[in-house]
């Protein structure tokens, strides 16, 4: 196990598990160009759907705290225009729906 900790830079399990959930965050993130690439392909034009947003909002949630936790300023202010971003385009959607429903 000094091997992984060592090549993920960590010294203790608290670390490891921190750095196991920013990988995760990570991925979530990643998962949502997969959902727009594919829906896009079978719309056959540029689609992004509900999906996105929702994996933007939990992978950008993620790895804000993730940056939290490592004290990286540059990381935090990144993630946390993303979430208020990715939030608003919800909202947007919504009130879309909201006002195209009888």
């Amino acid at each position: 196990m000094d091997n992984v900790f060592a090549w993920l830079n960590v010294e203790s399990w608290f670390e490891f598990w921190w750095v196991v959930f920013g990988i995760g965050g990570q991925l979530l993130f990643t998962a949502r160009f997969l959902v727009q690439w594919i829906a896009s392909e079978r719309a056959k034009r540029s689609v992004i759907p509900l999906a996105f947003w929702y994996f933007s909002i939990i992978g950008g949630a993620i790895l804000f705290a993730y940056a939290v936790y490592r004290k990286d300023p540059v990381f935090i202010f990144g993630q946390s225009m993303g979430l208020l971003i990715y939030c608003r385009n919800l909202w947007l959607i919504y009130a879309e729906k909201r006002r195209a429903s009888p």
